[in-house]
């Protein structure tokens, strides 16, 4: 790279003529001393000088010429890098190939990590709703710091769910999911994380809450969707089931287990409501 960096002044935006430079001084050297012991010695004949010259400049050709055949797969190499530029203007011709590869290399490696940026976003994202899907919610638990790795965990399911694709189409049941989502994430703490968990289920990370909390919580988020519903069908409020464990910094696996069995005690319960999930895995319902 020094070397490559010192040499730029000799044809700066041809790296072919460059070389050439380069290839005939280095073949040139044994002529140049020749030439220099003959002169001092006297003994240097004109024929030879000539023919070695000629000879020097001919292999000094035959070198570039396949050294440029070498470099036509850069060139092509750069110029698709080049033309890989998305939305962005082409890369601009200001220096040799080598210049222009550097160049692309570095578009592309940009390109590739916001598509790899992307990836993740839609990876971790449920696009009919905009928060967190299944997977983002257990990555998001799993990035967290040793200290706020405690709390509560609550599965959300819609009550009659099927009822509003059934009766008012899939259109309306995508606006039920995606304003119920809205609901949730507007109710909740910058702390906490809202997941679509499936379907119409829902899952909700309390940091650092207890039980009261967190239930009260849920219970604020039911009120205002009986004041302000998000729909209604067969003249009934939507309205939502819940279960709620505590998560101790153990696997969250286990939490969500006791969650998903306090929520079905309230679906059993009658719906509308919301169950703890006691350490034995029995539920409290109101």
């Amino acid at each position: 790279m020094q070397f490559y960096l010192a040499t730029s002044f000799i044809f700066p935006r041809s790296l072919r003529l460059r070389l050439f430079a380069v290839c005939f001084v280095a073949t040139h050297l044994p002529l140049l001393c020749y030439i220099g012991w003959g002169a001092a010695t006297g003994r240097l004949a004109l024929a030879e000088v000539v023919t070695l010259t000629l000879a020097t400049v001919a292999g000094t050709g035959l070198a570039l010429y396949g050294i440029g055949a070498l470099l036509t797969p850069i060139h092509a190499l750069a110029d698709t890098l080049s033309a890989q530029s998305g939305d962005s203007a082409p890369l601009p011709r200001v220096g040799d190939v080598i210049q222009n590869l550097y160049a692309g290399v570095q578009r592309a490696a940009v390109l590739t990590r916001a598509q790899i940026d992307d990836l993740a976003v839609a990876a971790h994202e449920d696009p009919l709703t905009g928060v967190a899907n299944r997977r983002g919610f257990l990555a998001g638990i799993e990035a967290l710091p040793t200290g706020q790795r405690k709390g509560c965990v609550a599965l959300i399911d819609i009550d009659f769910f099927k009822q509003v694709n059934d009766l008012m189409g899939h259109d309306e049941g995508d606006r039920v999911l995606a304003a119920f989502a809205d609901r949730l994430a507007s109710q909740v703490r910058r702390a906490d994380l809202v997941a679509r968990w499936g379907g119409e289920e829902f899952a909700i990370f309390f940091c650092n809450s207890v039980e009261e909390e967190a239930s009260w919580a849920l219970a604020r988020i039911a009120e205002q969707m009986r004041r302000e519903p998000i729909g209604r069908v067969n003249g009934r409020i939507i309205s939502f089931s819940a279960g709620l464990s505590r998560w101790s910094g153990g696997p969250v696996e286990e939490a969500l287990a006791a969650a998903d069995g306090a929520l079905y005690d309230a679906k059993q319960a009658g719906r509308d409501r919301v169950c703890r999930a006691r350490a034995s895995l029995s539920a409290t319902c109101p």
